[in-house]
């Protein structure tokens, strides 16, 4: 196997008046060299919204919006500037609530577009659109291009980057929503993160449809590659371009944390640092767990358990600053800059 050429990556952002990139965020606009360090998969609030709705008594949102803000406030004291989160449709993604935490919050919190589902479609795109009843355009890319050019909702606020997932089989519904994400980058430049499972090596099955699309590899993080400590599958993926989201610290039910951290470790020596992006994928707030579940089950799923101690982890396992600046300074604004800046 061969280290791989770090390609440029493209991203929706524009230029300034002095032609530095501009990511998009929930607070605005922001230099893509102000994003300082990042957590590259992250969420404020993961939602069964539906659900939310009609079981009123489960939530205060005051009080999870409060809470939000003081987990929030903790992760910027750890010197973390920017929190990434993919939270789009299908995981009850409200930007505008966000908006409300981040005012609160000096923290700059990148929003996305997509929509993940690990089988169907919405019904909302079930009977238009390529190969549907009704046929006509894909009408999933028009809405991913809107919210990246003229934001999300009424809001105003523009997503950065987009979102699709697969975890088990392709399905029908998984590969149309990968097509269409596939197509507003291409419309766009926005950067991908998807969401896999690294057991069943799914990465390897994103990069095929996406590359069959046009897409640069290296525009795309392979998310929840931190979830295997089997270096062969991470190699192929590096050597297909990709970014590999080591980005699960924190669930030790999925994987033991001394591997997560030995895997990093790894592969930071042979050289791949600059294909690492580091994180938890955590959530301020998520409904899938009874109250209290989730303490137990993970009780370092949280956003500072990184700074706390995986990163003193990482150095002990020879991991050194400049390589840790690398994944969490370098590597996240490359993904953001577009390839001719």
């Amino acid at each position: 196997m061969t280290t791989p050429q770090v390609p440029q990556s493209t991203s929706q952002v524009h230029q300034s008046a002095s032609q530095v990139p501009q990511v998009q965020t929930v607070r605005g606009p922001v230099p893509v060299t102000d994003l300082g360090s990042v957590l590259m998969h992250e969420h404020v609030f993961v939602l069964s919204e539906e659900l939310r709705r009609s079981l009123p008594e489960t939530w205060d949102e005051e009080e999870r919006v409060a809470d939000a803000v003081s987990r929030l406030k903790a992760l910027a004291a750890t010197g973390v500037s920017t929190l990434v989160d993919p939270t789009v449709i299908g995981l009850g993604r409200d930007v505008a609530r966000v908006a409300l935490v981040n005012a609160q919050v000096d923290l700059n919190i990148v929003a996305a577009t997509g929509i993940y589902t690990l089988a169907d479609i919405p019904d909302f795109f079930r009977y238009h659109g390529p190969g549907t009843l009704l046929g006509g355009p894909e009408g999933m890319t028009d809405l991913f291009v809107r919210e990246l050019t003229e934001g999300i909702a009424d809001t105003g606020i523009r997503a950065a980057f987009l979102k699709c997932a697969i975890e088990g089989e392709l399905t029908p519904g998984v590969e149309r929503v990968m097509r269409a994400v596939a197509q507003a980058h291409l419309r766009t430049g926005a950067p991908i993160t998807v969401h896999t499972s690294a057991p069943a090596r799914t990465g390897l099955v994103a990069q095929d449809v996406l590359r069959s699309e046009g897409v640069d590899l290296g525009a795309v993080v392979i998310g929840h590659s931190g979830d295997t400590a089997d270096l062969d599958y991470l190699h192929q993926l590096i050597d297909n371009g990709s970014y590999v989201g080591m980005d699960r610290f924190g669930l030790d039910v999925l994987l033991p944390e001394d591997q997560r951290v030995a895997t990093v470790a790894a592969l930071a020596r042979e050289g791949f640092a600059e294909r690492m992006v580091l994180s938890h994928d955590a959530s301020c707030h998520i409904d899938w767990f009874p109250p209290g579940v989730r303490e137990q089950i993970a009780p370092n799923w949280h956003h500072t358990h990184l700074h706390d101690v995986v990163l003193p982890a990482l150095r002990t396992a020879g991991v050194t600053e400049a390589q840790l600046s690398t994944m969490l300074v370098d590597n996240p604004r490359r993904y953001f800059t577009p390839a001719d800046s």
